[in-house]
């Protein structure tokens, strides 16, 4: 343990101490408690319960001058299944006096006393990492579709009254302006560079299409007229082409460099929303418990004020369609969450970012990752017999242990989260080391060139054969 973490415990438990009122009656003074710990090193590997337990248990332990001894337990459930016992058998058969688990006060009303609250938390949702995909939108992306469209039409409305320009001039007389030269028709009259073929209408109309499209790219070229008319429009093509150019140039670059690994989820309601995903929950856990209440107190405690269009009769329904939605250990719903899947695990915040550090540790890869947007907010707390003595001192301790801000200090101390899953982009690397490119962020750029040069291939194939069959 942090050494400075430790003296921070004690020096608060020492102060507690010596603030406690010696006219106020602790009936746990001198007491031994017998107490469940799911976490417990003597219990099996697989039940969940709070990491934060056992620090909790000391300070109350050394702040109400109690002492304790644990008891072993198989079971992972609260409630009791059928015939398999709970972990509240264990204190309605007083086997056990205090269960240190996350027990969730507004749907517990077995015969059994809680404490304050003491932890306030949120439900998240447990998706996998995907694999990254061939960037292939990325040369598309910068402009959305209407852009593109105007874009094009753009293109077509310049160079159509670039050509009228131009094949209406004759007409126009040679000093219509002093600036200006009328280009002469002696051009009509020019052979080819072939030496065969004159330059027709059909090739000058061409150099206006390439002089449009060339400013577009950036190649720039020489005005294929001097007259004012057409040198108007040429100019102000010439600046909506740079700011389209410029535009285009800027944000591409952020597509490129872009993830390209969307999450599976962002919320809840995407899960509402698709008929494949599979939602996952731990079997009798206590979300699992409140997905099958009633539909009814489903609805109103999930959603009533939090989203009026989402229905909580939804996510019990889409929790009871999958046969094997429940599991019994935690690895089980893991083992089924993998790149390419469509299931998705449900529970409380801080037991996600314990299971994605414990898998971080056991294989060196981020492989799992938590969807943006939480919901159901919880608050949790300890279970003892009904009618406990002892209750009312268990939260005093719980609320002054509250008031030092240890609980939430402790949340970085017992999960210290791995910088590569701390949901920031996996990719960025220090600010002194510079990531190159992969050939995934460039496949567009890839695909287009291969769709020009097939066509090219097609193009010139095509000529062969008229040139030399037809």
């Amino acid at each position: 343990m942090n050494h400075f973490a430790l003296m921070i415990l004690w020096l608060t438990i020492i102060i507690s101490k010596c603030g406690f009122s010696s006219s106020m009656i602790n009936p746990l003074n001198g007491q031994h408690l017998r107490v469940i710990w799911p976490l417990w090193s003597g219990n099996p590997k697989g039940l969940w319960g709070p990491l934060k337990g056992g620090v909790i248990l000391d300070f109350l332990s050394a702040r109400l001058n109690f002492t304790y001894e644990m008891v072993r337990v198989t079971e992972n459930t609260l409630e009791p299944q059928g015939k398999v016992r709970g972990l509240f058998n264990y204190l309605w058969d007083q086997k056990s006096d205090l269960l240190v688990t996350d027990v969730l006060p507004q749907f517990y009303r077995s015969n059994i006393d809680l404490s304050t609250p003491w932890v306030f938390s949120y439900c998240g949702i447990l998706i996998p990492v995907n694999d990254d995909s061939a960037n292939i939108n990325a040369v598309v992306k910068p402009f959305q579709w209407p852009v593109w469209l105007g874009l094009g039409v753009s293109i077509v409305c310049v160079t159509a009254i670039l050509i009228l320009i131009l094949r209406f001039s004759s007409h126009l007389p040679e000093n219509f302006d002093s600036n200006t030269q009328v280009e002469s028709n002696s051009n009509d009259n020019l052979e080819g560079q072939d030496g065969r073929h004159p330059v027709s209408d059909r090739d000058r109309s061409a150099k206006p299409y390439l002089y449009v499209i060339g400013n577009l790219l950036s190649q720039g070229g020489p005005c294929p007229s001097k007259r004012l008319s057409f040198r108007l429009v040429a100019g102000v093509w010439c600046l909506a082409a740079f700011i389209f150019v410029q535009a285009y140039n800027s944000t591409l670059f952020t597509y490129v460099v872009t993830p390209v690994n969307q999450p599976l989820v962002n919320s809840i309601n995407d899960v509402l929303e698709s008929n494949d995903i599979q939602l996952l929950v731990i079997k009798a856990s206590p979300l699992d418990f409140l997905f099958s209440i009633n539909n009814y107190f489903v609805n109103i405690l999930l959603w009533k004020k939090q989203n009026p269009n989402a229905s909580g009769i939804k996510l019990a329904n889409k929790l009871n369609s999958f046969p094997d939605s429940r599991c019994k250990f935690i690895s089980d719903c893991l083992s089924v969450i993998t790149p390419g899947s469509r299931n998705v695990y449900v529970h409380a915040i801080n037991y996600l970012k314990d299971t994605i550090k414990d898998n971080f540790k056991k294989t060196g890869k981020c492989k799992f990752q938590i969807a943006k947007e939480g919901f159901l907010p919880t608050r949790v707390s300890f279970a003892l017999q009904q009618n406990s003595p002892y209750t009312k001192r268990v939260d005093q301790g719980l609320l002054e242990l509250q008031q030092t801000g240890l609980i939430d200090f402790w949340d970085t101390w017992f999960r210290p989260m791995p910088p590569q899953c701390n949901g920031k982009d996996p990719t960025k690397t220090s600010r002194n080391k510079l990531s190159a490119l992969s050939f995934k962020n460039l496949t567009g750029a890839f695909l287009l060139l291969a769709v020009g040069l097939s066509l090219s291939l097609l193009v010139f194939l095509l000529e062969q054969i008229y040139y030399r069959f037809i």
